[in-house]
């Protein structure tokens, strides 16, 4: 019996490894906390240009940015999910160009 008859011993190239769901979970990670900052950005500019810069101001800021940030988060999310999208169906990310 010769190697290339044996169905175990004949070569396959294997298939190429493409992680694309992977990429796009991060892709959708990377583009939501990308939109939640800028959703909050106006508010912690405020912060920025009212407050006497030291230990107060980190404070008001953090307390400024989670009263902002939680109904901003849908918000977020949805423009992440419609970024990946569109992202994905006119194969401009990288990773997720099909072949």
């Amino acid at each position: 019996m010769d190697s290339q008859d044996h169905p175990v011993l004949s070569r396959r190239s294997a298939p190429a490894f493409r992680p694309s769901f992977t990429l796009a979970v991060l892709y959708l990670g990377g583009f939501f906390l990308l939109f939640a900052f800028l959703l909050i950005l106006p508010e912690l500019l405020s912060v920025l240009r009212d407050v006497p810069s030291g230990p107060e101001q980190e404070r008001i800021a953090r307390e400024l940015a989670q009263r902002a940030a939680a109904p901003r988060l849908l918000w977020a999310v949805g423009l992440a999910l419609a970024a990946v999208g569109l992202g994905a169906y006119l194969q401009v990310l990288p990773g997720l160009k099909r072949p």
